[in-house]
């Protein structure tokens, strides 16, 4: 009859795991140009957020006043207390200690004493001692950013040396990018590592040089490959070693800035695409800038000279399959009021008529016969003596 349950056993449960990827793109117009260029203050572009703390900056799609906008990723900057450039008098001294020390607490944890971690390069458990971090947008990354995915390629040139390089002029502007470098965690997809609280975490590589000239003394050559930061997956986290900018023992060099790095609180905020220009005095060495700057000039340093961002999301989808059979004998009577007319099942004329049921919907009840969940087909399908029939129902979480 319709009104009796009919249990369901192991072998009708079955459950699946499906991954659904999205590409990622974000362009530097977005980061550092649609919503400002030079009459906009570097640092004050419409879609760029800064706070009262000045720890960090957030990067919208739109103006971020706009009720269409989306925050992408963050921006910020620090280094541990033990880092070399740390000092009392440092701008913004222990902000950046800070920094460090919360971003290490999520994305490295804690030794055996009780004391935080460092990050380190796990090749050769190296120290990043100064790091950039970019934490991206739960809204992108989803549930993690796909390994062996990951693009992040920036300009190298933001100084002086930019006049002995190729500059090239885009829409009308000066533009800077035709030198810059790939970075990717080329070996995300087999090399990732799983010894961080906050997930698996993967080895960014810088990759190849896109230069359209001869890279001079300090900028890597193509295919090489040259770790500078990692990339956690699941937390969607980009950590860049300051290594980048600066080698340990050589003043203002390093793959990104061969010479100097931009201090952008100083008075070439109209210069764009917001990197600095041949004769402007106001670039400072990296370990200036981040001793001198504060955490929001850091983060300018950095956003303006990204080319380009691209990554493929995960969305984790599991699913349990329920198959409801029917047997012949299962199910052929409804329990429906108009089923009946005057106490006579309506499709029968006959007493040797077979009886005729018609399912539109399933019902899964828990052990107490509590409805759970309900399942509806797209027609009603018919259900009599003579066949058999399998719902196949899948809930999605």
């Amino acid at each position: 009859m319709a009104t009796v349950y009919k249990n369901l056993l192991s072998n009708d449960v079955a459950n699946t795991r499906t991954l659904l990827h999205e590409a990622i793109p974000i362009t530097g117009s977005i980061v550092s140009g649609t919503y400002g260029y030079a009459a906009t203050a570097i640092g004050s572009e419409r879609n760029i957020k800064t706070y009262g703390h000045g720890m960090f900056e957030s990067v919208y799609d739109y103006p971020y006043l706009s009720s269409s906008a989306n925050q992408i990723f963050d921006i910020t900057t620090g280094y541990a207390a033990t880092s070399g450039l740390s000092g009392s008098s440092n701008t913004q001294n222990a902000k950046k200690i800070n920094i460090y020390n919360q971003m290490a607490q999520y994305l490295v944890g804690y030794d055996h004493t009780g004391s935080i971690k460092k990050f380190k390069m796990p090749d050769n458990n190296t120290e990043m001692l100064e790091c950039y971090f970019v934490p991206f947008s739960r809204l992108l990354t989803k549930d993690e950013i796909k390994k062996g995915s990951f693009t992040f390629e920036v300009g190298v040139s933001g100084s002086a040396e930019a006049a002995a390089k190729k500059i090239f002029i885009q829409d009308g502007l000066l533009n800077y990018f035709g030198d810059r470098i790939k970075i990717t965690d080329t070996s995300g997809s087999t090399g990732y590592h799983v010894d961080s609280p906050a997930g698996e975490y993967g080895v960014l590589y810088a990759t190849q040089s896109l230069v359209s000239v001869p890279a001079p003394a300090g900028l890597m050559r193509a295919n090489t490959a040259l770790p500078v930061g990692l990339l956690y997956y699941q937390a969607g986290v980009m950590v860049l070693s300051a290594s980048i900018f600066q080698r340990a023992g050589t003043p203002n060099t390093g793959l990104l800035n061969n010479t100097t790095f931009p201090d952008y609180s100083a008075a070439n905020t109209a210069d764009m695409p917001r990197v600095t220009i041949a004769g402007d005095t106001s670039t400072v060495g990296f370990e200036a800038a981040s001793t001198g700057s504060t955490i929001g000039n850091l983060a300018d340093g950095l956003r303006n000279r990204i080319y380009n961002i691209s990554f493929n999301n995960t969305t984790e989808l599991n699913s349990t399959i329920y198959f409801c059979r029917a047997s012949h004998s299962d199910f052929n009577y409804s329990s429906n009021p108009t089923y009946l007319t005057g106490s006579q099942i309506r499709v029968k004329t006959r007493a040797a008529d077979t009886p005729v049921a018609y399912f539109t919907s399933v019902g899964l009840y828990s052990a107490d016969n509590e409805l759970l969940a309900v399942a509806k087909l797209s027609e009603p399908l018919r259900k009599d003596p003579t066949n058999e029939v399998t719902l196949r129902v899948r809930l999605d979480y």
